[in-house]
């Protein structure tokens, strides 16, 4: 099978690369992606999502490129591209069909064409293969044939990994569904499953972090419940979790590419066939509010400390959309910093591993390089869970903060005992 299997990956983020470079160890291997800066790089053996080793990259047996001739090299052709959503919470398909347009134009007799991009059930056949055939001028099924296989990438795990993940298969045929769990089964350690459609696995793939969201939304609303009630909630939690069947999910800021999309990809569905889905709306409400929330509490512990919120200063530390990953796309600490901004409050932001740049870009705010830079703030916020913050002590935030602190440790990163002592303390 290698020596008749190219592969071609078009995109190159989070998903594309763990793929090509998996693939490049059993078969050739043609990696694309639009943007030149990024297949420079690549070619370097940089990878900016540090989701790729430098030797894994520079496998000679991939090709890194932006010419889309090259895809006409490849008879299995896999497609990982963005699916957002735009200013209404809609799919942002945009990406999807450009790239399907791209493969349309360059697609040869024989070839599957593998989706892994999150989309709402029915959009690889209802969407993408019209494109397909009106590009490429074949008859799907007969010239062609398609296959979806959901991504299931967790940037910044280094245990949960693309070859020991459970990966999902669906064919338009029940030869392509095993053609395509032959070829993943090279890669992928922990077994392939065959989803009985493509339909199923479109579904599949959109409710895994469905459910994830309405179960961190819990949490949330919980937090805000339980702050009402003068209760720590992670101290509930933790009770609660001597419980064998009590599910360990905590609260906090739900950012990222896919837990706060996916739920209006099945939304957008579910509202086109008349059905209104009020729990995975309801869910996206409460994550959605959650930076602002805490952006009130942390307003309220300054005034509780004798702070004039007017022109007080905070420091924020992390603006990334998860922990250990550089990536600040869509990340909810934003929506905290402007909600804080509203209030008059200087706030100065630092992370250790974001890209200024695209920071700077995307949000307009300019890191600062050094914790003390701004220092003596008057209270300080740890968003995100970044491990170069994991081991601070007391003593740290006290050089950098005026007298009476506030201290908010989102994620619960610090002993409550030994804080509480040296500052106004809270955690969501």
């Amino acid at each position: 099978m290698s020596k008749k299997t190219t592969i071609a990956v078009v995109g190159l983020g989070y998903v594309g690369l763990p793929l090509a470079v998996a693939f490049a160890k059993h078969f050739p291997v043609i990696g694309f992606d639009i943007n030149p800066n990024r297949i420079e790089e690549l070619k370097k053996g940089i990878d900016k999502t540090r989701e790729v080793d430098s030797e894994e990259i520079l496998n000679p047996n991939i090709v890194y490129t932006t010419d889309e001739r090259l895809l006409k090299e490849a008879n299995i052709i896999i497609v990982t591209v963005p699916t957002p959503t735009d200013k209404y919470k809609n799919p942002d398909l945009r990406f999807l069909k450009s790239a399907t347009q791209t493969v349309g134009r360059n697609l040869k007799k024989g070839t599957i064409v593998v989706y892994e991009s999150t989309v709402f059930p029915g959009c690889t056949e209802g969407v993408c293969i019209p494109i397909l055939e009106k590009e490429s001028g074949l008859t799907w099924k007969k010239d062609f044939f398609v296959g979806y296989s959901p991504e299931r990438i967790n940037p910044g795990d280094k245990k949960h990994r693309l070859e020991n993940i459970v990966k999902v298969v669906a064919g338009d045929t029940p030869e392509t569904a095993q053609r395509l769990a032959e070829i993943y089964s090279k890669v992928i350690k922990a077994g392939v499953y065959i989803a009985p459609s493509i339909k199923v696995a479109e579904a599949a793939k959109v409710i895994e972090n469905t459910q994830r969201d309405i179960n961190i939304a819990l949490m949330n609303e919980l937090a805000m419940l339980f702050d009402k009630l003068g209760i720590d909630t992670r101290e509930v939690l933790e009770t609660a979790g001597t419980k064998w069947n009590f599910l360990k999910f905590e609260p906090g800021l739900v950012g990222g590419h896919c837990i706060p999309e996916d739920p209006y990809y099945l939304a957008y569905k579910a509202k086109e066939v008349g059905f209104h889905p009020q729990l995975i709306l309801a869910g996206r409400r409460i994550n959605d509010y959650t930076p602002i929330f805490v952006a009130q509490k942390v307003v309220k512990l300054l005034i509780k400390a004798g702070k004039v919120v007017q022109n007080s200063k905070v420091l924020v530390m992390g603006i990334t959309f998860k922990e250990n990953v550089p990536d600040a796309r869509n990340s909810k600490v934003v929506d905290l910093i402007r909600e804080l901004q509203e209030y008059g409050i200087q706030v100065s932001v630092y992370d250790p591993i974001a890209n200024p740049e695209e920071v700077k870009r995307f949000y307009g705010i300019t890191l600062i390089k050094d914790t003390k830079e701004n220092a003596p703030y008057d209270g300080i916020v740890v968003a995100v869970k970044h491990k170069e913050f994991l081991d601070l002590k007391p003593e740290h935030f006290k050089e950098l903060t005026k007298e009476n602190p506030v201290l908010v440790d989102i994620k619960g990163i610090y002993p409550k005992e030994e804080f509480a002592k040296e500052f106004i303390y809270w955690r969501l």
